[in-house]
């Protein structure tokens, strides 16, 4: 009997060893192995940001301020109930273009390419989506792009049931990323703001993406992926939900009934940047944030406000896009944001200096001839 149970525990040994094994090996073309074995509930506290250069300014910086903030002896100390760290999305956690933002990328191809609907697409439509395929091919910028693409959003994907919607989305992000090999649209995280995010949850923060993207593209995008924060706490550009029979009726004139659905009305709502995304903290939040990660002027008003008046420490971070070999980086863009952090005390991210890496090493922009 002894024998039998050995023979047991020495299969089952094997069979542990070889599912670990597989799974390490999965992680290691999905995402690097440290992100993916933090996903599956194996973070190594001890070496977070394994991916940041330990001469890092902003690494330095943060280790300091979650270490005074998580002692309980400390002056410092805050509770757990009031560790609260906003993200912006694009550009902060995900790649922000590549040639352009990823839901302009997905109303370009809705209204323009798609076969069943660009012959259905409004004139409306079509305007906006040609201004973002120009920017796309000259750089040249349009006055109220971003509130005319929430509404093209909004219109071209009308009626559509939100589980149809999500549907739509992850289909997209199966396409190429044109600027890389090895990335597909739905894979542009940066792997060391990643690991962020998993420090501060393993330290009792409750995160919020607070974005200017629709919030249901950027649930989209994380939906199945590496970022562990539940749609609750992704906040972002808002269109109009109405019920599938609802039709024109205001919702206090109408009853949800058994048969309904929940479904995209074709209508804008807000566009979620700059002092906007200080009113939606509050709406949603409903307190001041300790922690603000953002990459552009969008998030400037967000930065300023979580470090202002703020009844504990707190820090703002922002991304500065200085990286031309490995990201779609822009000098000026990172110059200037680099000026604002020295102006307002922000703590500036070197992609470039800080990052070991920034999609992982099977991921490779290609060099324009």
């Amino acid at each position: 009997m002894k024998l039998f149970l050995k023979k047991i525990l020495s299969i089952v040994t094997v069979l542990f060893i070889s599912l670990s094994f597989t799974q390490l090996c999965y992680a290691r073309d999905f995402k690097d192995t440290q992100t993916y074995l933090a996903k599956i509930g194996l973070f190594d506290k001890a070496d977070a940001l394994s991916l940041w250069n330990n001469e890092a300014k902003a690494k330095k910086e943060l280790i300091s301020f979650i270490n005074k903030i998580t002692n309980k002896n400390s002056k410092d100390f805050i509770p757990i109930k009031d560790r609260i760290a906003v993200f912006d999305f694009d550009g902060t956690l995900f790649c922000e273009t590549d040639p352009n933002y990823f839901d302009y990328m997905l109303l370009e191809y809705r209204v323009l390419e798609d076969p069943n609907y660009k012959s259905k697409a409004s004139i409306f439509e079509r305007k906006v989506a040609n201004k973002i395929k120009m920017q796309n091919e000259t750089g040249r910028n349009f006055d109220n792009l971003p509130t005319d693409h929430g509404k093209a959003v909004a219109s071209a994907f009308a009626g559509m049931t939100i589980k149809e919607f999500n549907a739509y989305i992850q289909e997209f992000k199966k396409q190429a990323m044109p600027s890389y090999t090895g990335m597909l649209r739905g894979d542009g995280f940066y792997l060391p703001m990643i690991q962020v995010v998993e420090y501060l949850q393993a330290n009792d923060f409750t995160l919020f993406i607070v974005s200017g993207t629709d919030r249901f593209i950027v649930r989209g995008i994380i939906d199945d992926n590496v970022l562990d924060i539940p749609n609750r706490q992704i906040i972002g550009s808002d269109e109009k939900i109405i019920a599938s029979k609802q039709g024109n009726k205001d919702g206090l004139d109408y009853f949800f009934n058994e048969k309904d659905k929940l479904i995209l009305a074709g209508e804008f709502i807000i566009k979620n940047l700059k002092m906007n995304k200080v009113s939606v903290i509050m709406k949603e939040i409903g307190q001041q944030p300790v922690l603000s990660f953002g990459n552009s002027s969008g998030d400037n008003s967000m930065a300023e406000y979580v470090i202002s008046q703020n009844q504990y420490p707190s820090l703002a971070f922002m991304l500065c896009c200085d990286d031309l070999e490995r990201e779609n980086g822009n000098k000026s863009k990172a110059k200037k944001m680099e000026e604002s952090c020295k102006k307002y005390g922000w703590i500036p991210i070197s992609m470039k200096n800080d990052w070991k890496t920034i999609y992982g090493s099977t991921v490779k922009k290609i060099v324009a001839k």
